[in-house]
């Protein structure tokens, strides 16, 4: 049986390809095969992909091209029905706006998940630029209906070494092991992008799934690269539309009200230091949110 496949998505990511590459190319772990599914593919994407391909020496990939942008993850879904046909043990999602420099890193997750039985596994991820914390764990604030990032911001030291277990982490670097989409389906696709992920991993701890988090594998992410950043109007509209389509669908009765009374009250504190388009995307994520 394969190992490993990996699945990174694309929207207008060709200036952060090479480093991809670059990181892939130095991995002393070889039984993989890349899926870059592209969700803004053209000629010049293609072109830089082949040259890439050459430049690192990396030839176990398929490049996926989508008529549209069709989000997230339905990408994602893309590449793990690929993944699950070819019968690989564990899917990589990756996104491509990462950089890591340990020669052994996608064998020491692997190596890991498969000598502990575990199911979900995330590396530490930090911010490129200053190489503080972005996240080490993840955990669920239920009376909000969101999450929070172990760490964010803090200054990387020995507090974040040690392996832990969490109910929730972003998809932008996780090993899944494959039985798990049997167990729980795939990403819903109605998320198009955000929420996407917590959805996901949701519905696998009320499997009792857990996400084990590996401290002494390190991944550099720069933040934000493809979607202009938390308060840029595409961002404000799919966070807000996402995150109440994920409470009416994943909760109810008091463990709904409350959350729900929390996301319109700090709305509307926003909606009141927005500017006018913000503002109408906001609104417009909230109306959407509730026919969904």
């Amino acid at each position: 049986m394969s190992k490993i496949a990996l699945v990174t998505v694309l929207f207008n990511s060709d200036n952060v390809l090479d480093g991809f590459f670059k990181s892939l190319s130095i991995q002393n772990f070889k039984d993989y095969h890349l899926y870059i599914v592209d969700n803004t593919p053209n000629p010049t994407t293609d072109a830089l992909i082949e040259n890439l391909s050459i430049k690192y020496s990396l030839t176990c990939y398929s490049h996926l091209k989508n008529d549209k942008n069709e989000g997230v993850a339905k990408g994602n879904n893309q590449g793990i029905l690929f993944s699950l046909k070819e019968g690989f043990e564990y899917t990589l999602l990756l996104n491509n706006d990462i950089e890591f420099y340990q020669e052994d890193l996608i064998k020491s997750m692997y190596n890991y998940a498969t000598n502990n039985h575990e199911t979900l596994l995330i590396p530490k991820i930090v911010y490129f630029d200053s190489g503080k914390i972005w996240m080490a764990g993840g955990i669920i604030q239920h009376y909000k209906g969101t999450n929070i990032h172990v760490g964010d911001s803090e200054e990387d030291s020995s507090k974040f070494d040690k392996v832990k277990y969490f109910n929730y982490a972003p998809t932008c670097f996780m090993l899944i092991k494959n039985s798990i989409f049997a167990s729980i389906g795939l990403m819903d696709e109605k998320y198009f992008v955000y929420y996407d992920d917590f959805d996901f991993i949701y519905r696998a701890g009320k499997m009792g799934e857990k996400v084990c988090y590996l401290p002494f594998i390190k991944i550099h992410h720069k933040v934000s690269s493809s979607t202009g950043g938390p308060e840029s109007a595409f961002s404000i509209y799919y966070s807000n539309r996402n995150r109440i389509y994920f409470l009416r669908k994943n909760y109810s009765g008091v463990s709904f009200a409350i959350p729900i009374i929390v996301t319109f009250t700090t709305r509307i504190i926003k909606y009141l230091f927005y500017n006018k388009n913000n503002r109408q995307k906001l609104i417009e994520g909230i109306r959407d949110g509730l026919k969904m």
